[in-house]
Order: C-alpha cells, then structure tokens, then sequence
C-alpha cells in the first residue's frame, strides 16, 4: 500500500469516527437534521475505508447493503430495510465461513440460547413483526458465531452489531430506556468496523 493511499485511508477513518460521535450525541440530544445527516455517512465512510484496506469484494457488498438499510429504516419501509441489512449478513457469513480458524460448538451454543431468550422476551410485543424479525435475528446470530469462529476481532464487532439490533428490537417490542438510542448507534458503528477491519490481508 502507497503513502498516498494510507494517508487517505486514515483521512477517511477518521470521518467515520467523526460522523459515528455527531450521530450518537444527536440521537442523544434529538437533534433530527444531524441524526439524518451523520447516519447517511456513516456506512458510505466505511466502504470507502475498506477500499483503501482492499477488503473483500463481499465486505464492502455488506457495507453498501447496510448503508440501504441504515436509509430505508429512516422511512416506512421498515421490512425492506431489514432485507437489506439481511444481505448485510448473507455477505458477511459468505466471508467468515469460508476462512473459520476455529469451529467452537460452545460459542454456537451459547448464542443459540441467546437468540432463544431474546426471542422468548420480546415475541409478546412484537405483534405482527414476531416472526421477520426472529429471522433476522436468527441470521444475525449466525453472523455473530461465523465473525467469532473467524478471530477475536470480527467477533467482538459480529457480538456488537447483535447487541445493537437487540436494541431496536426491545425498542418495537415496547421496552425502551433512556439513552437506548445512543447505545444502538455506537454498538452498531463500532461493531461495523470491527467487522470490516477483521478481515485483514493475513487472512486472506
């Protein structure tokens, strides 16, 4: 990699990080314009960071597909939005399980419960939503157990990206708390980039 691309790189990343505190302190504070604004760029920003890092060809494809996705849930199409980030997750399962270092049958467990109570708790108040988003959710975990079978790295990033849609789905299922939606964002975020920088040229 030449000079002029680290350099950009690093300019890009750090807009990334730029963008990811102005969203959160906007959701924190309400503050709409920049709530739309800064999660516009967030995924754009990381997409042209991955170029700069040569990431795989389906790592960005997931990027893109979470950028649609991070636009569709601002409107009403919220069962298109949660297809797109579904082939978010497609994209990265494709990545992870085709370089596991290690298979362990105790992370795949302990997830699987986990998914099993997220759903046993929210499934009450989801209503007609119950079973798209036990899917998702099902597809969501499975990211997080391929990432953890990949390295440490993508793991923490698939671990995060769950517990943020975890987030949004206590939110529907009508359990919400204070600073929820600063929590999702910066879950999210990070856990994206983890996931992204995890897959690194001594991987492939």
């Amino acid at each position: 990699m030449n000079l002029g691309r680290l350099a950009r790189g690093r300019r890009v990343l750090a807009g990334f990080w730029g963008a990811t505190v102005v969203q959160v302190a906007a959701v924190a504070l309400d503050v709409n314009i920049l709530k739309q604004a800064s999660k516009a760029t967030l995924m754009p920003l990381l997409w042209q960071w991955s170029r700069t890092q040569d990431a795989p060809p389906l790592i960005q494809a997931a990027l893109l597909a979470s950028a649609a996705g991070d636009l569709l849930l601002e409107t009403d199409a919220q069962l298109a939005g949660m297809a797109a980030f579904a082939a978010a997750h497609a994209c990265y399962l494709a990545v992870f399980l085709a370089n596991p270092a290690q298979r362990s049958w105790r992370v795949l467990a302990a997830f699987a419960a986990l998914w099993a109570a997220l759903i046993a708790v929210l499934s009450p108040g989801l209503g007609g939503q119950r079973v798209p988003v036990a899917a998702y959710a099902l597809l969501l975990t499975a990211t997080a157990v391929a990432s953890r079978w990949h390295n440490s790295r993508s793991g923490l990033g698939g671990a995060l990206f769950l517990v943020s849609d975890a987030l949004i789905a206590l939110r529907m299922s009508g359990r919400d708390f204070p600073g929820r939606g600063a929590l999702t964002m910066s879950t999210y975020a990070v856990g994206q980039y983890l996931l992204t920088s995890g897959v690194s040229k001594s991987d492939r």
